[in-house]
């Protein structure tokens, strides 16, 4: 083996060491990098000019509109989870199914799908949805292991369901990496793999996902209903009905209207994420009475501005000046919005916790792409290529053996660091084998994602999950309630892999291909 091998692979296991050891991610990444591009070009094998593309690719990451959806689809879950929404839908879910046995159980996987989706990181939504649900299940009489299963599988969901930031990045790096492949096998003009397909290839695996979960709920209903039981006190009277229609249509129609104009390529995710912040921002001003009048004039202006759309071209003439005059409007009634939920105390927590989040998100990425242009220095991408290659099975064994190092990285590794750091490496190679779809790998990696962060005895749900729990629910609690779904997602994996037109089916029907 060559000696810019040989540092290649000594400077992954450095990284696995020191993650191991508790250090940041981005800091290890970049650091560890910077060490063996100076230690490679002291030995000769790499010119330590190579670094000089990094100014470049960072303005590239820094540049790029697709990544834009990141801050505004974490502004939007923050949003949600400060202004209460979330846990306001739980409680009216809770009172019309909870007549019933499982009905919170079933109220908490239905909530959790929203928040999921809207909040889109992991750990954040393992916090939130055990914050809000597992006292109110406990206080009920619910199982301690079903109420901890039930939290860390809905949470996982953050892996699956759009507009799931996780669904963004990978997105992303899927389309640089087909890119790549393509022109390796002499296409150059390749077709994109675009965030849009990754969130219609999700659709059905993750609503197929939590129909599972909520079968195997009505399923302990049916066969142990004392350890589901119902709400004392609960009836699904009419009051309860318009309150619960109250609560819930508005999210939902935000999570429509988000997902929906993606999917049917009437925006772009990133435009897409801004209505969605803007969105959460009118549902918060909506809980105090004195921005009842701002949120009307925002709709108002929304709906006159689609009227205008209609029937003038706005680029010009009347149909410009007619424009300017409703956007005017609706940015006098998103400050008056804005003011009234400063006043309420969500705005800045939001704000603080977006920045936060979306600053570790790209300080990750700027780390993993001097790691991915030191080890592609060294010819680690053709080592890899060359491996999976040589694997038996051919591109069936190469992506089990992938998806197999996944599932073990995520027992340590972020989703957003296996994406940022794993995806560029592996995926040109997979997708260069005959008969590998993008989506349907994309989606496949995301679900085997998803299983490994819920997995005993290292998913790192389950310790997210630890130490918010109340102190009744043990580790033993959780570990043995989580089994059930781990085996529903192992068994979803399966699926997955031998009818790959559940990722595949709808993003063809709406984009062809």
């Amino acid at each position: 083996m060559a000696l810019p091998e040989v540092l290649a692979i000594a400077m992954v296991v450095a990284v696995c060491v020191l993650l191991f050891a508790g250090y940041p991610v981005a800091l290890t990444l970049g650091g560890v990098s910077f060490a063996f591009a100076a230690l490679a070009h002291l030995a000769g094998a790499m010119d330590i000019g190579l670094l000089y593309a990094l100014p470049q690719r960072i303005f590239g990451v820094m540049t790029n509109t697709v990544l834009l959806a990141i801050p505004l689809f974490i502004f939007m879950g923050v949003m949600l989870e400060r202004s209460r929404i979330a846990e306001d839908l739980l409680e009216t879910m809770g009172r019309l199914f909870g007549v019933m046995p499982g009905g919170l159980g079933i109220s908490v996987v239905l909530v959790g799908v929203l928040l999921a989706g809207a909040k889109g990181v992991v750990g954040a939504t393992v916090v939130t949805i055990a914050l809000i649900t597992l006292p109110t299940m406990l206080r009920h009489g619910y199982d301690k292991r079903l109420a901890a299963g039930t939290v860390a599988a809905t949470a996982t969901l953050a892996q699956i369901m759009p507009p799931a930031t996780v669904l963004v990045l990978l997105g992303d790096q899927l389309n640089n990496s087909f890119q790549a492949a393509q022109l390796a096998k002499g296409n150059f003009a390749p077709d994109s793999v675009s965030v849009s397909d990754l969130f219609a290839g999700a659709i059905v695996p993750g609503l197929t996902l939590v129909a599972l979960y909520l079968a195997f709920i009505v399923a302990v209903a049916i066969c142990r209903p004392a350890a589901v039981p119902p709400i004392r006190g609960s009836s699904p009277g009419g009051g309860v009905l318009v309150h619960v229609l109250k609560a819930l249509v508005a999210p939902v129609l935000l999570i429509i209207v988000v997902l929906g104009s993606i999917l049917i390529g009437l925006a772009t995710p990133t435009e897409a994420a801004a209505v969605g912040a803007v969105g959460a921002v009118l549902l918060a001003a909506l809980r105090s009475d004195r921005a009842q009048g701002a949120v009307a004039l925002c709709l108002g202006a929304f709906a006159v501005m689609m009227l205008l759309r209609a029937i003038f071209d706005l680029r010009d003439g009347l149909g410009f000046a007619l424009a300017l005059i409703v956007m005017a409007a609706l940015a006098v009634g998103l400050l008056l919005a804005l003011r009234e939920v400063h006043r309420a105390g969500y705005l800045v927590p939001t704000i603080a916790k977006t920045t936060q989040t979306t600053s570790m998100i790209f300080t990750i990425l700027i780390g993993a792409t001097l790691f991915s242009l030191v080890f592609r220095g060294l010819g680690g991408d053709d080592m890899v290529h060359r491996a999976l290659g040589n694997l038996p099975g051919g591109a069936a064994g190469a992506i089990l053996a992938v998806m197999l190092a996944m599932f073990l990285l995520g027992f340590v590794m972020d989703a957003f660091e296996i994406i940022f750091v794993v995806i560029p490496i592996v995926a040109p190679p997979l997708l260069q084998m005959p008969g590998v779809d993008p989506v349907w790998l994309g989606i496949l990696m995301a679900v085997n994602l998803q299983t490994s962060y819920m997995h005993p005895p290292l998913g790192p749900t389950l310790f997210f999950l630890r130490g918010v729990a109340p102190p009744e629910i043990t580790t033993r609690h959780i570990y043995v309630g989580i089994i059930p779904f781990v085996v529903i997602q192992l068994a979803m994996l399966v699926v997955l892999w031998f009818a790959p037109g559940l990722a595949t089916a709808l993003p063809r029907m709406l984009y062809g291909g």
